[in-house]
């Protein structure tokens, strides 16, 4: 008879924290309980729960930690409207955070995961504070389309207008909430997934529930105003050298296109790049098969390079 294959091991408890940093809360998920720590940055509109299928099992190799950004999922979402455009939420702050809560929580220098918009302030944290960051992995990180200096001469003053529209009259509150509606967000999620059988209610759910209080409108339009700050090409030159990065590229992404992300694996910061065949924007959740063992490997790989750490 031929013998039944061993189970895989089951995944690790993943617990739920909340941290207070700069008078805010952070949440954040926490799962494993040693080895090489691991921190997971969402993008655009997401939050830790867009990592559910990775904090786990990477749990089972490591310590790792899924934390929601300022202004997204269920940590604090301060006004920016009473601020100038971008001055709360922007790479320099997110970076600010993710290297206070290195220091403050995880307790020693970690590995960042990050995708799409999550993938600048991981970035940004490793040229800022390199002694708390390990290696970064960029998954599809986002090559800011509408920065001001990728748009045309043409294009400039109609954008900046209706970023100024969108951000401060009703119009932009109208429009956020038609976007945080099930049917829209299930409709914009089956867009950037390759596959969009793998977007289902669940993920719909987790979405879309910290997007339905109060700020996140406010957090939303603000952004979609950000033509300004760093450029992934302007901080791979600039990540110091004993600070690794890797870059994984689903391929059927329609937002970030493979065919303008392969010139970032050139940089010599960036040890590989690693294209995801019929995968989309957000391979982490469409296809953690794929992505938990090359975050794994990852982290093999440069474990051992880090002063002081194991």
């Amino acid at each position: 008879p031929f013998a039944t294959p061993p189970a895989p091991p089951a995944p690790a408890p993943v617990t739920e924290h909340y941290w207070e940093w700069e008078g805010y809360t952070i949440r954040y998920q926490e799962s494993g309980t040693e080895g090489p720590a691991m921190v997971l940055v969402h993008g655009f509109g997401g939050n830790a729960d867009h990592w559910r299928k990775n904090t786990p099992v990477l749990g089972r190799k490591g310590r790792v930690f899924a934390i929601d950004l300022l202004g997204y999922g269920y940590s604090s979402k301060p006004n920016p409207m009473s601020a100038e455009p971008n001055a709360i939420y922007n790479f320099e702050s997110w970076s600010r955070q993710l290297q206070a809560f290195i220091a403050q929580v995880v307790g020693e220098p970690a590995f960042i995961m990050c995708n799409s918009v999550g993938g600048l302030a991981g970035l940004q944290a490793a040229v800022d504070g390199p002694s708390n960051v390990r290696g970064v992995v960029l998954i599809n990180p986002s090559l800011r389309g509408l920065h001001i200096t990728k748009q045309s001469a043409i294009a400039k003053p109609f954008v900046k207008a209706l970023q100024k529209v969108l951000r401060t009259t009703d119009i932009g509150q109208k429009f956020f909430g038609n976007v945080a509606q099930a049917k829209t967000v299930k409709s914009i999620l089956k867009e950037a997934y390759g596959n969009p059988d793998t977007v289902t209610d669940e993920l719909v759910e987790f979405i879309l529930a910290p997007g339905l209080q109060p700020g996140a409108a406010e957090v939303f339009l603000d952004f979609i105003s950000y033509s300004s700050g760093p450029l992934p090409e302007d901080l791979l030159p600039v990540v110091p050298e004993e600070v690794p990065v890797r870059i994984m590229w689903g391929a059927a992404d329609p937002w970030e296109l493979i065919d303008q992300g392969r010139a970032y694996g050139l940089f010599d910061s960036v040890d590989r790049f690693i294209e995801l065949p019929g995968v989309g924007h957000c391979p982490m959740d469409e296809a953690p098969e794929l992505v938990n063992p090359l975050l794994l490997e990852f982290v093999e790989d440069y474990r051992g390079s880090t002063p002081g750490c194991a």
